[in-house]
């Protein structure tokens, strides 16, 4: 997995996939049929494991099977599973407003209108530095995103404005490092975790009022005000 450079998530979910057939095995999980395997599927769909996590297993066994033990063929009684189509939770305007105001520190607000303004995932927000904003070309320099690729995201006068007054917050403190993190964690040397963000954000939901099931990933499917001008 390291060879093939897979990100750190993609490799937990895989490995956590072959323990669970190891587990439903008892016994060394390369030992495995093409038989068993369509029996590991069955086992998961009749125990009410979701589509999306069946397919997630899979893909790690696909992995495993096919270049780790180099055993392919094992993998020819499984298929994945057709996942349900729904409609993502959004915000409204003035949801995503209180959102904003409610969320406890100015770090999270600039935080989290960067991820709602310029649509970015989680581990992108928390792994800027402070060089990747680019005030002079109104851009947001992205490092390593999903894919291992580089991509710039629009930075607009009102993301800015929060970024700034948590910029100058931040340095006052010295709760900033010359050239780190734009979101440092506890440890000035460390990124603000994932965890962290997300707890943050339902945080400031419950204040703002919203009874919708926010995630982080919620506010990557509307940006409204966001790109507007101050």
């Amino acid at each position: 997995m390291r060879m093939r450079r897979l990100g750190e998530n993609s490799q937990s979910s895989y490995i956590h996939a072959v323990k669970r057939l190891a587990a439903y095995l008892k016994r060394s999980p390369d030992t495995a049929t093409v038989e068993e395997l369509r029996q590991f599927q069955l086992h998961l769909a009749d125990t009410g494991t979701s589509p999306q996590t069946i397919n997630v297993t899979l893909t790690g066994l696909r992995f495993f099977f096919c270049y780790t033990v180099g055993k392919p063929e094992i993998m020819g009684k499984t298929a994945p599973v057709r996942t349900p189509r729904r409609i993502p939770v959004d915000l409204s305007i003035e949801e995503a407003r209180r959102l904003l105001e409610c969320a406890s520190t100015a770090k999270y607000q600039a935080a989290l209108a960067v991820a709602y303004g310029a649509g970015l995932r989680v581990k992108e927000v928390t792994h800027l530095r402070v060089s990747d904003v680019d005030s002079k070309r109104m851009v947001l320099r992205v490092d390593q995103a999903k894919g291992s690729r580089d991509r710039y995201a629009m930075l607009s006068p009102v993301m800015l404005k929060y970024l700034r007054r948590w910029w100058r917050y931040a340095r006052q403190e010295g709760k900033m490092l010359e050239g780190g993190w734009l979101f440092p964690g506890v440890q000035l040397i460390d990124p603000l975790s994932q965890r962290m963000m997300h707890h943050a954000m339902v945080a400031a939901a419950e204040r703002a009022g919203i009874e919708k099931r926010v995630s982080m990933h919620t506010l990557r499917h509307y940006v409204p005000f966001l790109t507007m001008s101050c």
